[in-house]
């Protein structure tokens, strides 16, 4: 069954309340087709938690969304603004859109302060004076005002995941996509990453997860989408998919997290 909750048909134009919706995405690396016709639609303040195997597409379809992939079929719209046509600025579209990925990806020659503040500068042209006092903002709010003038290897795993989600944060994104964000932690480390998400989710932040990380999913998603091999082939609310999914797949899929002690 396609959970008909935020599924669209190819095609129609896409709704004002949408932050984002994909139409028929098709996406495909040489011989391998890796998204094969994804219809979602992600509503603002939504979350929306992407679960799978690993190989289901998940990552592939973040990477489409921010415009890293190029799609070979299909449209991706992001408040109402097709991104996926002729002519677009990338650049543009990239500003409205934040992406953390498993790997922090922090410049290892810069402080905190300056890892966060580059992109606001360079790209947004912010003051300096601005920038900081952004940084600084946001590294109160989320644990890390003391870290301020550290190096990244002087942080934790845990630490410098938080960092790159205040660096995308610094730059005001409309939709955040976070791509597996504990997937490279220890497990000591994990709950201080998922409490930044759980604080981003109760101040209406818009976003789009794939994660491995069951029980987050069903507590911090308004909906969850299960991806086999390239489609979206339930999605729900977090009662319905982990309690009484509809598909054979997703009952074989939840069966081996819960035998591994994953949910």
């Amino acid at each position: 069954m396609s959970g008909t909750d935020g599924v669209v048909a190819s095609g129609r134009a896409a709704a004002p309340a949408d932050a984002l919706r994909l139409e028929g995405v098709h996406k495909s690396f040489g011989r391998l087709e890796v998204l094969r016709g994804i219809d979602l639609a992600v509503a603002e303040h939504e979350v929306v938690c992407l679960i799978g195997s690993s190989g289901s597409g998940k990552s592939t379809l973040l990477r489409c969304v921010n415009l890293l992939e190029p799609i070979d079929a299909g449209r991706i719209h992001v408040l109402g603004t097709e991104i996926t046509g002729r002519g677009v600025d990338v650049d543009s579209v990239r500003r409205r859109i934040g992406i953390v990925f498993q790997s922090f990806n922090l410049f290892p020659h810069m402080t905190v302060l300056r890892n966060v503040t580059l992109a606001p500068r360079k790209v947004l042209g912010l003051p300096a004076a601005e920038a900081d006092a952004r940084c600084e903002e946001l590294l109160v709010r989320f644990g890390l005002a003391d870290k301020r003038d550290w190096f990244p290897d002087r942080l934790s795993g845990g630490q410098q995941q938080r960092v790159a989600i205040v660096r995308a944060l610094a730059m005001q994104p409309e939709l955040l996509l976070l791509d597996e964000i504990t997937s490279a932690l220890d497990p000591e480390l994990v709950s201080e990453v998922l409490d930044v998400i759980r604080e981003l989710a109760a101040g209406g932040m818009t976003m789009v997860l794939a994660t491995h990380e069951m029980g987050f999913a069903r507590e911090i998603a308004s909906r969850v989408c299960f991806l086999d091999g390239g489609l979206v082939l339930e999605q729900g609310s977090p009662a319905q998919i982990f309690a009484d999914p509809q598909e054979e797949r997703t009952r074989q899929f939840l069966k081996r997290i819960v035998d591994a002690g994953r949910l």
